[in-house]
């Protein structure tokens, strides 16, 4: 069945029920479907043995995602399946559990490249015992919504602009919200049975300090090709403790901006007009204008694919992502930079 709204399908994990085989999460906001895949595995509690697979085990074993749904714990507790990064070579596995005659442990799949109108997702949806929801990136006011949410849920009573800077701060990423929030709930020693105020006085104390203007830095190091400035700004993220994700974010806004100009340019426009009319503020037509010369169309594509990739393995359990994450964006930069 399909979910619209995300609090159904929060609702849903958060039971847990024995009617349901199946909660698929796809769309590109894979912050979203791992805090809501989390849901599920504090609903079976902290003793559940989870068993982690992902689209390439079930497109070489379809039968094993039927087979670990029906299999009985090894100490006899509670037991669920959590599939990372599947697609639509997930299907023939997807099949066989929902027409299985049994299966008593529930999955979570995650699966941020399958479109909505895929077959994964529409067997899915015509399944009683599985539901569907897409996870799209929230608008500002949506994830100031879901920073509110979260505090709450944490015990916090946020004051002024408190979750709009938790959002603002996190670039709309769940996964990033909910550590905030966390860290503010420790600082202030808040709980859901010991409420506490949370207002700018605690944000300055510990929220995420580093903004807008030095993930800009690191991402006009990354367009303009110069690897040591990067590794600079990689250092002082690093050393505050905030998550890649944001900037990860805003680095694939810019390569996508400058794909559709390139486009644009490569149909014949001039540059100039291409940057008017796709409205590129006045002060940074300069760099625009190197960055459109430096990157053509393939290199783009290859950089948002990259980027992306990156973002997935931040997001990825049990491996070590932000560095991954670095490295990944450290050999693009140097690709530029051997470019010239």
């Amino acid at each position: 069945m399909k979910v619209s709204r995300a609090g159904e399908i929060e609702a849903a994990l958060d039971r847990a029920s024995p009617d349901i085989r199946l909660y698929l999460l796809h769309g590109p906001d894979g912050s979203a479907a791992a805090a809501m895949a989390s849901r599920l595995g504090k609903a079976m509690g902290s003793e559940a043995e989870r068993i982690d697979l992902d689209g390439a085990n079930l497109r070489s074993d379809p039968a094993r995602l039927a087979d670990e749904a029906a299999s009985l714990s090894l100490f006899g507790g509670a037991r669920f399946v959590r599939v990372s990064q599947a697609g639509e070579e997930s299907l023939d596995a997807v099949t066989a559990l929902l027409s299985a005659d049994r299966a008593g442990n529930p999955v979570v799949m995650l699966a941020p490249t399958v479109k909505a109108t895929g077959k994964l997702v529409k067997l899915a949806i015509e399944s009683p015992c599985a539901m569907a929801f897409a996870c799209y990136e929230p608008s500002a006011a949506d994830a100031e919504k879901i920073a509110a949410q979260f505090a709450r849920e944490a015990g916090l009573r946020p004051v002024g602009d408190a979750a709009r800077r938790i959002a603002a701060a996190a670039a709309g990423d769940r996964a990033v919200m909910a550590r905030e929030v966390e860290k503010l709930a420790l600082y202030l020693d808040a709980s859901p049975d010991r409420p506490q105020d949370l207002d700018d006085t605690a944000f300055d104390a510990v929220g995420a300090d580093l903004g807008d203007t030095e993930a800009t830095r690191l991402v006009a190091a990354v367009v303009e090709g110069r690897t040591a400035a990067l590794g600079d700004e990689l250092v002082r993220f690093a050393d505050a403790g905030t998550s890649p994700i944001p900037w990860l974010r805003q680095l694939v806004r810019r390569l996508v901006a400058l794909a559709e100009m390139r486009a644009d340019i490569d149909r014949g426009g001039a540059a100039d007009e291409v940057m008017k009319r796709h409205r590129v503020f006045w002060k940074e037509t300069d760099e625009t204008a190197r960055a459109l010369r430096r990157w053509n169309a393939p290199m783009l594509a290859a950089g948002i694919d990259r980027v992306r990739q990156a973002e997935r393995a931040v997001m990825a359990s049990c491996n070590p992502g932000p560095v991954v994450a670095d490295q990944r964006l450290i050999d693009m930069t140097r690709g530029v930079e051997r470019r010239g």
